[in-house]
């Protein structure tokens, strides 16, 4: 079955002779990718991501705590101008657009290219993608170090709610009754409780549909400043 990253490739492409000839076309979105256990769609807000950006985030897989297993069809995308890959929108910042392409790269498990990408974008949200990284590798000691590069991140609050309502639906273990009593956000915490939860069904589970939150909640941010809309209060 051809994934959703391999279809996205063809979708450019038929964007791309469109734009060069001068035409407005419409393109058929790629197949919802089944490779990979999900449990829900990528949820977003009302933005519109576009064209490119929006099927490929609907068809994202729900995440490993660990490194999984890359798309390498996606990285074919890695020379895609990010001008196309933002269009119609206009880019404001360049730094955050660069920062949802490394988020993009780490949905689809393409490590070495989100590294690449993170590592040189010195801000609060290229920290944090920086950190999910490291904390999926599992390198856990160096992403607690780019957590507390990142600070206190705007994601911070709604996530916290998000984890939260999360885990009020499932039984939990001691190390994960935090969950249910934070008032903030705390990533050093979630760090240790991946690191415990790998291998235990309902832990792991658990905390694999809190970091596809913490990546959807991320993800809008970055895209949000990148082209100068009103952040999510």
């Amino acid at each position: 079955m051809e994934s959703a990253a391999s279809s996205i490739v063809v979708l450019y492409h038929k964007l791309d002779r469109a734009s060069s000839a001068g035409e407005v076309t419409e393109v058929e979105l790629p197949p919802r990718r089944a490779v990979r256990p999900t449990t829900s769609d990528f949820r977003t807000s009302a933005m519109n991501y576009g064209p490119i950006f929006t099927p490929l985030l609907a068809a994202a897989p729900l995440n490993e705590l660990g490194s999984g297993q890359p798309d390498r069809a996606l990285a074919k995308i890695k020379t895609l101008p990010l001008e196309d890959g933002f269009a119609p929108q206009r880019i404001a910042d360049r730094e955050m657009a660069e920062a949802c392409r490394a988020g993009l790269f780490l949905l689809y498990d393409c490590f070495d290219e989100s590294h690449t990408i993170s590592q040189s974008i010195e801000n609060p949200s290229g920290s944090y993608w920086h950190g999910i990284l490291h904390r999926r590798e599992p390198d856990y000691g160096n992403a607690k170090y780019w957590f507390r590069r990142v600070g206190v991140h705007p994601v911070f609050a709604p996530l916290a709610v998000a984890a939260r309502e999360l885990a009020a639906a499932e039984k939990l273990d001691r190390a994960s009754t935090f969950l249910t009593e934070q008032t903030t956000w705390d990533p050093f915490r979630f760090v240790d409780l991946c690191a415990a939860a790998q291998g235990q069904s309902a832990s792991e589970m658990l905390c694999r549909q809190i970091q596809r939150r913490e990546c959807e909640l991320l993800f809008d941010y970055c895209y949000r400043a990148a082209v100068g809309a009103e952040p999510i209060h």
